[in-house]
């Protein structure tokens, strides 16, 4: 199976944390890596009155710098089964990545949190923010800046079990399966007992992870969830977090906290993000 991940850069030290990230996850399988950067003209010099020569040298300046990125990695490269393209788009960054996912047949998105402009006071930039609300084609990986990769052994996997699970755990799998990876399942215990409709989706949970190392952890619902995750992360050495985005659920409800925002903010690992399957 090869792999086609896309990669968007802004140029930025975070977006460059990324792309070593994914590199190295998925070092030993065969993949197409796109290099996506979907330009926009900023007056960063305040110049009051711009040219069209200025402008379009700016765009060929970024031009170079994602073939120089594209170079870069091609030159480092160790597995003959990487491949590298490039992607420049004018348009809007949600729209490239879009219609980008839809052209390639890409599997993953990986992106760091913050671009070269991201503030310390904001959780995840507004990009980020932006991407994963509205790109729901495939999963959404986010690392944080300036993370280094390690092995994946621990795998986090909340869940409220109010929704039954089946081809939307696909991405989370195929995760586990590029270094042998244990998903822990995180319930975090709102009432005493689960209902007829938990305790059946439990049950399916299990059954499908049947194959893959996996466990349930049970935590008691002290403090905010936030803190709870972030204890639990800490607590089994957890190497990615991984949520699936869909109405009405465990990640909405994080969204109201907002506990997303918050371990956007405080983020220590990376976060998959994984669309509802509609």
């Amino acid at each position: 199976m090869r792999h086609h991940i896309l990669l968007p850069t802004d140029f930025s030290d975070n977006s460059w944390t990324a792309i070593n990230y994914t590199l190295k996850l998925y070092a030993n399988e065969a993949c197409t890596f796109y290099l996506l950067h979907a330009w926009s003209f900023k007056n960063q010099k305040s110049r009051t009155y711009i040219t069209s020569t200025y402008i379009d040298n700016n765009k060929e300046e970024a031009k170079r710098e994602l073939t120089n990125i594209k170079d870069k990695v091609e030159a480092n490269a160790i597995n003959p089964k990487h491949k590298f393209e490039t992607v420049f788009s004018s348009d809007p960054l949600v729209n490239t990545i879009e219609e980008t996912i839809k052209a390639y047949k890409i599997n993953l998105v990986v992106m760091g949190t913050k671009g070269a402009t991201g503030a310390k006071e904001f959780i995840f930039g507004s990009n980020t923010v932006n991407i994963i609300n509205k790109v729901r084609l495939c999963p959404i990986l986010v690392i944080p800046s300036g993370y280094n990769f390690v092995p994946l052994k621990q795998i986090a996997f909340p869940t409220d079990f109010n929704r039954f699970y089946g081809d939307e755990l696909e991405p989370l799998l195929q995760i586990t399966k590029l270094h042998n990876s244990k998903i822990r399942v995180l319930h975090i215990n709102e009432k005493d007992n689960l209902s007829e409709k938990q305790n059946y989706n439990l049950a399916m949970l299990k059954a499908y992870l049947e194959d893959y190392p996996s466990c349930v952890n049970w935590k008691p619902n002290f403090g905010t969830k936030e803190q709870i995750i972030k204890d639990f992360i800490k607590e089994f050495d957890i190497n990615i977090l991984a949520m699936i985005n869909y109405k009405h659920s465990f990640i909405e409800n994080f969204l109201n906290e907002p506990v997303i925002q918050k371990i956007g903010f405080h983020t220590i690992i990376p976060f998959l993000v994984i669309p509802e399957l509609k």
